[in-house]
């Protein structure tokens, strides 16, 4: 990478999140001032150890510490990176009703899910598009617990309880809890399991990936998920926010070191080595989980009954297939940006665009996603994309771009 590139990739960065931010946050501005923005009960941690912040979804977020965003990305898949990510909302449905009332408003098979267990999600609207993804863990057959992204929480939130009155009015049996109360962490990369295990008696090797557990870490009771959005190995803790600023330098104490503060930069490069969507960016309303490649996350029984808001559009695309596709795509020159145009490999047709893009501190290459039209979506097809107006050479790629480590029984 050249002289400027460390630089460029975090201005890169800095521009991918704050244009997801402004389009799930379009009702808000997203410029706003310092005393608007909320903050997490790390925020003065955060400051003290050297973080920069910057506004996100209406707080105020670290985006880098004192090193850089390629050092924590690579540092975060050879030892551990651990991200405060309280900004987003951790809710819990409750009821003996409370999965058929999920299962209208996501693709998953919530009801085949086993206690203890859960799956990313999205949650549609009536075209089939995608209003927001989420992981869900059914806790319980009356419990389930999951985490919606900060920046759509407003309108999530509004969803679901606009369904859930509705719901109880037929005399359905469910009620919700939001846990503004709760702080939330996440502990990614090798080193996560050994350290988490030094502050639990809970034997963390009998916990796989998607796995959820209500369980005493460093003296207070959290919810833990083998889950993360890095593609590491790793956990995301709630934990009583009275309590979050003591485990988290309980966590960086037992790594040694090792294991660092890391913000939404390295998150950001992390997510997209791993080739998983950013809600604003890969996903939106008028994006179908069949078109962004989430088709694995359709439960059979829900494929066979639908039943859930937009199963008419994705049915008949699962059928038919769809008319765009999410990919992956490597390519050379400046990294592409997002709304940077795909054109075949002659540079003549309109093919798509990238949602995602940028340098890998991993592969040391360009990376990017985007959507194209079916048929030119085969791993291996050559294109060219746009970048300030000259064509540069690209080909798609299968994603993964960096191998998924999740912990998962042998």
């Amino acid at each position: 990478m050249r002289g400027g590139g460390l630089w460029q990739l975090g201005q890169s960065i800095t521009r991918r999140l704050a244009q997801a931010d402004k389009k799930a946050v379009s009702a808000r501005r997203f410029f706003a001032s310092e005393a608007d923005l909320k903050k997490t009960v790390l925020y003065d941690f955060h400051v003290t150890n050297g973080a920069k912040m910057v506004p996100f979804a209406g707080w105020s977020m670290p985006i880098q510490y004192k090193d850089s965003i390629m050092d924590s990305t690579v540092n975060c898949r050879e030892n551990g990176s651990l991200f405060d990510v309280s900004h987003m909302c951790g809710l819990s449905l409750k009821g003996k009703d409370c999965v058929s009332f999920l299962e209208k408003l996501v693709i998953a098979d919530v009801a085949g899910l086993a206690p203890g267990t859960g799956t990313l999600t999205v949650f549609t609207n009536e075209k089939g598009g995608a209003i927001d993804d989420s992981v869900i863990t059914k806790v319980t057959d009356d419990h389930i617990y999951l985490v919606v992204n900060a920046g759509c929480r407003d309108k999530d939130l509004a969803h679901i309880e606009e369904h859930m009155k509705a719901f109880k009015a037929k005399g359905g049996d469910v009620s919700w809890h939001i846990y503004d109360e709760r702080s939330l962490l996440a502990l990614q990369g090798p080193l996560a399991a050994p350290v988490l295990q030094h502050l639990t008696k809970e034997d963390l090797s009998k916990l796989y990936f998607g796995e959820f557990r209500i369980l005493d870490i460093n003296g207070s009771t959290c919810f833990l998920t083998r889950t993360g959005y890095t593609g590491e190995d790793g956990f995301e803790i709630s934990v009583p926010s009275e309590n979050a600023v003591d485990l988290t330098k309980a966590i960086l104490e037992k790594s040694e070191g090792k294991v660092r503060l890391t913000g939404l930069g390295a998150r950001d490069s992390l997510r997209l080595e791993a080739g998983l969507c950013l809600y604003g960016n890969d996903m939106e309303q008028h994006i179908t989980p069949v078109e962004a490649g989430l088709t694995w996350a359709i439960g059979k029984r829900r494929r066979a009954e639908g039943g859930f808001l937009g199963a008419d559009t994705i049915l008949k695309q699962l059928e038919k297939g769809p008319s765009i596709r999410r990919v992956g795509i490597i390519s050379s020159g400046p990294p592409a940006r997002s709304h940077s145009e795909i054109k075949d490999e002659k540079g003549g047709a309109d093919l798509g665009e990238v949602t995602s893009g940028g340098f890998s501190p991993c592969l040391k290459k360009n990376i990017a996603m985007g959507y194209v039209k079916s048929g030119s979506h085969k791993a291996g097809t050559k294109l060219k994309i746009l970048i300030r107006g000259k064509a540069y050479d690209g080909v798609i790629t299968k994603m993964p771009f960096v191998p998924t480590k999740y912990y998962k029984p042998s």
